[in-house]
């Protein structure tokens, strides 16, 4: 029954798909929906982005190791979201652009650093699509008779099938029904069922230690970590911020954001909350992030307990799908034409890459291609721990302080920007060799160096001119209207 289940929802995502493609005629409609989200498709679709396997699977998984002090990761994640709804959202819409890397030339009016951050970019983007890729092979592989490579083979398929056919559009529907999946099998049927089997609340106290319901528990270093690596993280990705510019207005922007924000910190709760339980009924697992699946078919009626583990996939498709489509944008509208640019291909053709006026068929190619290597990536990755630890430490070490700077520092500069992105990349990525690329030291060498260097070097340097900032202030306004 549960096999059922899975079958029929990886079959609705393609049919939506097929449905959703006759919205994307344009570059616009195909990368950021049209620009046209109103409140209820942009929180759902920003929730279930956010929401991947580490906040589900892992997020069950910390519950079962720490008690409710396992929420931390996910509500790190809320706060990161929150902010930047509530400060930087409205202002990135305003803006009219496709990707961070617009965004940094826009507001410096060089190329240079636009051009590293948007190879740092793609990097971090394709490792949040494999170990998205990776996580719901997990799920596949147990429940079909078949072997990892093909489960990969298997859920890749199906993310490309109905991404490629109608691009941010296929993905905005997709993700409402995987919104309404993660909310049905998590707060509707996993956690009191999980509640249950441990005896209700007083049951579960009497089985665990008093270190299960202590929101400390984690330890404060792991805590601060989380909110550092995961919470800069939202205010600067590329899969986020593609979906802030498929709002249709700053209000949407920010006010769906925050709805999305309070969502998910209830959602990390919730699955703190699971994972609690499962420690009292489930005390030998040799994995914590077992606990999820195992809960799911062990205490859950059967059909019900399917709803549960495609709310896992639900949740691991609709990160790995996001980080799919940015990873093709970025490539396609940064990466690629700066190549061609260097090797003289026409400035036109590279603008025309760039415009909303883009081929539709090409932004296809790109995103099947992107999604073949995402899918070759993930079977050849062992930790997706270690590959999500790198992409986000390069993220938020090499590019936090440069783009956040383009938005509230108006003395910044293209040059700051530039060499304070190579110094915390290169920071950061001389604390993972000294230290080890799990250690917390790297991404605080990154932060530390970069901010030094940006403000430093933007000091030294010439401000930016007045035609650039007359162009940002002028789209700003041209949304106030």
């Amino acid at each position: 029954m549960n096999v059922f289940v899975i079958v029929l929802y990886l079959a609705v995502m393609v049919v939506i798909g097929l449905w959703a493609a006759r919205r994307a005629r344009t570059a616009t409609d195909y990368r950021v929906a049209g620009r046209r989200l109103g409140a209820g498709l942009y929180t759902s679709t920003m929730a279930a982005v956010v929401l991947g396997g580490a906040s589900t699977v892992g997020g069950v998984g910390l519950g079962y190791q720490y008690g409710i002090s396992g929420m931390w990761l996910v509500v790190a994640i809320a706060a990161g979201l929150a902010v930047l709804s509530l400060f930087f959202a409205a202002r990135i819409q305003s803006l009219k652009v496709f990707t961070v890397s617009q965004m940094l030339q826009l507001g410096y009016g060089a190329k240079g650093g636009a051009t590293a951050s948007s190879f740092v970019m793609l990097a971090y983007t394709l490792m949040i699509a494999v170990t998205s890729t990776a996580a719901y092979a997990a799920i596949f592989s147990v429940l079909f008779p078949i072997s990892r490579p093909w489960a990969i083979l298997l859920g890749g398929a199906v993310v490309i099938a109905y991404s490629v056919l109608g691009g941010m559009w296929s993905i905005t529907l997709t993700d409402l029904m995987q919104f309404l999946f993660m909310t049905v099998g998590i707060f509707a049927i996993l956690l009191p069922f999980s509640l249950s089997a441990g005896g209700g609340w007083s049951g579960i106290r009497e089985r665990l230690d008093a270190s299960y319901f202590d929101i400390g528990s984690m330890g404060f270093q792991a805590i601060l970590t989380q909110f550092v690596v995961y919470g800069f993280g939202m205010l600067i990705g590329q899969d986020i911020w593609q979906r802030v510019f498929t709002a249709r207005s700053p209000g949407v922007a920010r006010w769906g954001g925050l709805v999305s924000a309070t969502y998910v910190a209830l959602y990390g709760v919730a699955g703190a909350l699971i994972g609690t339980a499962a420690a009292a009924v489930l005390p030998n697992l040799a994995v914590p992030e077992e606990a999820f699946a195992t809960m799911a078919q062990e205490h859950v009626p059967a059909g019900l307990g399917g709803i549960v583990l495609a709310a896992g996939v639900a949740a691991m498709m609709s990160t790995a799908s996001g980080a799919t489509i940015a990873a093709a944008t970025v490539a396609r509208v940064d990466v690629v034409p700066t190549l061609r640019g260097l090797f003289g291909a026409a400035d036109d053709d590279v603008a025309r890459a760039r415009s909303e006026d883009a081929s539709v068929l090409k932004d296809r190619v790109y995103v099947v291609v992107v999604g073949l290597v995402i899918t070759v990536m993930s079977m050849l990755v062992g930790s997706t721990v270690t590959a999500l630890t790198i992409a986000y430490d390069l993220l938020v070490g090499g590019l936090l302080v440069a783009v956040l700077g383009g938005l509230v520092w108006k003395r910044g500069t293209a040059a700051g920007a530039m060499w304070s992105m190579a110094a915390g990349v290169v920071a950061t990525v001389v604390g993972m060799v000294v230290y080890g690329v799990l250690a917390n030291a790297p991404i605080y060498m990154g932060l530390l160096a970069s901010a030094v260097v940006f403000v430093a070097v933007s000091l030294a340097t010439r401000p930016t001119t007045p035609e650039i900032s007359q162009e940002w202030n002028r789209r700003i306004q041209e949304s106030k209207a």
